[in-house]
């Protein structure tokens, strides 16, 4: 119920003026974003890359209103990609990009949001890597499945991601794991209704589980972006199972979140990537993450008391 209700409450103006301007705010901030520039996700990209972590960068901002910020979003992407493969940390697909297709325009226009996600996924492929489209409220996934559907007839490694809080999850990781997709499959951090998404934990991890199966058996390339150790045991224990080489799948974690046990996980020959936020539009990111863990929510609320 409280994860629910700090979700719901993301879209108050006036909450977004209390969290952005409180003095606690920042180290909290700093915990789970790179920085607001271009120069802080290369730089936190180059300490990962060091530590021998995969790294995928996310441009903070969605739900673009306007079709010139639509563009800036994009050029910031092209240029992003462009620094990261003259540095060499793109290659091979070691440092790829996130994109929200809200952010690029989805819901102004979808065809010019495609043209916009073609224009990143060109300049991906120039630096020798891949992009995938950040999965965002249950409106904007099909307008994505159908984007990236299309987009796959000249950027085949265009990847997608699946929230399993949703009811449709199961169904759309079989139609893609049968095409050989890179499918990233996360719980979900939006506020849905219930008759779009399980709202209760067991069950959105139950549907998890699921997925994960489907997803580990088919032919695609599964990213599982959880945090939780019994999801990642039933990872390690499939990919046992069903015989997949330790480069045929990877892990995933947020930047900031259980960093001691990334290591672990890429010292053991795992693949594991980093999820890295930027940029200065970070209040809805942020209210997810203190929506996910309790603690990091009250020593915040704490700290508010005392700057009062």
């Amino acid at each position: 119920m409280l994860r629910r209700t700090l979700l719901a409450a993301s879209a108050s103006p006036r909450l977004r003026q209390l969290i952005t301007t409180a003095p606690a705010t920042r180290a909290i901030v700093d915990s789970y974003v790179a920085g607001e520039t271009e120069a802080d996700a290369v730089r936190v990209t180059r300490a990962l890359r060091a530590a021998g972590l995969l790294v995928t960068l996310d441009y903070l901002g969605e739900d673009t209103k306007d079709q010139a910020q639509a563009t800036a979003v994009t050029d910031e992407y092209v240029h992003l990609l462009g620094q990261l493969g003259a540095e060499g940390l793109s290659h091979g697909g070691a440092a790829e990009v996130s994109v929200k297709p809200t952010a690029v325009g989805l819901f102004l226009d979808a065809s010019s949001a495609a043209a916009n996600i073609a224009r990143i996924c060109a300049a991906a492929a120039e630096a020798g890597t891949t992009v995938t489209l950040d999965a965002e409220e249950h409106a904007a996934i099909e307008p994505t499945l159908q984007i990236a559907g299309k987009l796959r007839a000249e950027h085949p490694d265009l990847g997608c991601v699946i929230q399993s809080c949703l009811r449709r999850a199961e169904a759309d990781c079989r139609a893609l794991a049968g095409f050989g997709v890179r499918v990233r499959l996360c719980k979900g951090a939006y506020s849905e209704p219930e008759s779009v998404a399980f709202t209760g934990r067991r069950d959105v991890d139950l549907s998890y589980a699921r997925c994960l199966r489907v997803l580990m058996n088919g032919p695609g390339y599964p990213m599982l972006a959880t945090h939780d150790p019994r999801l990642i045991q039933i990872t390690g224990s499939l990919a046992h199972l069903t015989g997949r080489a330790p480069d045929s799948f990877e892990y995933q974690m947020l930047y900031g979140i259980r960093p001691a046990e990334q290591r672990r996980l890429a010292s053991t020959g795992a693949r594991m990537r980093v999820y890295v936020p930027y940029g200065g539009d970070w209040y809805a990111y942020l209210v997810r993450r203190l929506a996910e863990r309790p603690a990091n929510l009250a020593f915040f609320l704490r700290s508010l008391g005392r700057n009062k």
